[in-house]
């Protein structure tokens, strides 16, 4: 099959921007908790009322603070509830988030703020501080910076006290939805990192579309997801607005190795995690096993949980034998294995790597299924996942609903849709080699088979020619 659509499920808002989530979730929702911080150590609710009122009060600072619609304003930190705040508050002041990786080295601060023309910076740390301060000779846009951990909020929402709720309003419903919301930094693997340009509109028909497709997920006033992945990443950013669009609780973790006790005490019903974070449970469970001296029944019960999930896809399903094993390793492996991962969860969504398919069915087969899903930057994350009904392990999943996958001659793996970047910032020669004829270039390669389950297989620039002609994907050799 060289393409493949689904109908969209969500229809933008014409003239809405993603304040509007907030606004409609205080009215609709005003006392369920949209989101969890830690206060003292202890899992505190943040209803969408409270949620609301936090972001008015910053973005007002904002505005005190000189920042101006359609201006540019960094945001380093790790990945905490100020990050989201913070973020609705930028737009609720009608500007673009620019976000900033915390691991960030100061040449690399320099590049993207200056590239951005970024005016404003909010930083966590004292050391993120001087960061930016030691590069600020070369940022003449840079008129500010606010330091998270020094009262940054705090400050903010004093100084903000004398602007009115109307002018505050004005500016929420500045932006439209093509308008930039952010301008996300890809990670620059061949030159200097490019601003990808993401409107309100592309997080509309991303989220909106994942929330639908995936709705037994994301159940208001029951489920709850714990983001622990980096707030700067585009991964990070769907998990933060479709947590607040359909809306479920929220919870940020800065720190992952703190992640199977936050786990334990949040309790998530969905975990958004890259490929190692499963790897991570898996031969952390096997090692402990074998530190036990139940290696033995360890591998035992993994060979019995692959062998289940893959019987599952068949049409006469897994045997009464294979039903009964699996049954007693539940009792025994399985349940203890769900209990990590916060005793609540059924599903998981991964990206950013290729998951592995033992893995797939290994995690499918205790209880625990992990819906892989594949997206770049320049398609606000995910342009492809499994359906939480009928996942296909091995493949990367369907196109997101209102999308359009298409297989170029050289196997090249074509998007289309609402969700697709609009620019390169400042870089029109990238911008033209990318989006060609209305359809972004992937520079990955891969299949579609007959159901429209896309699976990726190489990158282009790494394919090799035989003698005899033929491409050949070395990764899949590998």
């Amino acid at each position: 099959m060289r393409e493949f659509s689904l109908p969209a499920l969500y229809e933008v808002p014409s003239d809405g921007n993603l304040t509007d989530l907030i606004r409609r979730n205080a009215s609709q929702h005003p006392d369920v908790a949209v989101m969890g911080r830690k206060v003292d150590g202890v899992w505190t609710d943040v209803t969408a009322t409270e949620f609301l009122a936090e972001v008015r009060g910053a973005a007002k600072g904002l505005i005190a603070a000189g920042v101006e619609v359609g201006d540019r304003v960094a945001l380093l930190s790790r990945t905490r509830y100020e990050w989201v705040l913070l973020d609705f508050a930028i737009w609720s002041a009608g500007a673009v988030t620019v976000p900033v990786y915390e691991t960030s080295s100061p040449e690399q601060i320099q590049w993207i703020l200056g590239d951005s023309g970024a005016s404003l910076a909010l930083v966590e740390s004292a050391a993120h501080q001087a960061a930016v301060e030691s590069v600020r000779d070369a940022l003449p846009d840079l008129k500010g910076l606010r330091q998270i951990e020094d009262g940054a909020i705090e400050r903010l929402t004093a100084s903000g006290a004398e602007v009115s709720d109307e002018t505050l309003d004005a500016r929420m419903s500045a932006a439209n939805a093509d308008d930039p919301a952010t301008i996300v930094y890809t990670s620059g693997t061949t030159g200097r990192p490019k601003g990808c340009v993401l409107t309100h509109r592309a997080f509309f028909a991303e989220c909106g579309n994942v929330v639908e497709r995936l709705k037994p997920l994301f159940r208001t006033g029951e489920s709850s997801v714990l983001l622990f992945l980096p707030a700067a990443h585009v991964f990070g950013r769907l998990i933060e607005v479709a947590s607040v669009m359909a809306p479920i609780r929220l919870g940020c973790l800065p720190d992952i190795k703190t992640l199977t006790d936050e786990l334990a005490s949040f309790r998530p019903t969905l975990i958004l995690g890259v490929p190692r974070v499963f790897e991570k449970v898996y031969n952390s469970a096997r090692a402990k096993a074998q530190a036990d001296g139940k290696g033995k029944i360890f591998d035992k019960a993994a060979h019995t949980a692959i062998a289940y999930s893959r019987a599952l896809a068949t049409p006469q399903g897994p045997s009464f034998g294979l039903k009964l094993k699996h049954k007693v390793f539940d009792k025994l492996v399985y349940s203890k294995l769900r209990a990590v991962l916060g005793g609540r969860g059924e599903y998981a969504i991964s990206g950013g790597a290729p998951l592995g398919e033992r893995l797939g069915h290994f995690f499918r087969g205790i209880g625990f299924t992990v819906l892989e899903g594949y997206g770049l930057t320049e398609s606000c994350a995910a342009t492809a996942f499994n359906p939480w009904d009928r996942p296909k392990i091995g493949t990367v999943g369907q196109p997101l609903p209102g999308s359009v996958v298409r297989i170029a001659d050289d196997g090249e793996v074509l998007l289309h849709g609402e969700h697709i970047f609009t620019e390169y910032w400042n870089n029109e020669a990238a911008t033209a080699e990318a989006l060609a004829d209305g359809w972004f270039h992937t520079g990955d390669i891969g299949t579609l088979d007959e159901d429209g389950y896309l699976a990726i297989t190489g990158r282009k620039k790494e394919i090799l020619v035989t003698a005899g002609g033929k491409n050949v994907a070395p990764a899949v050799i590998e």
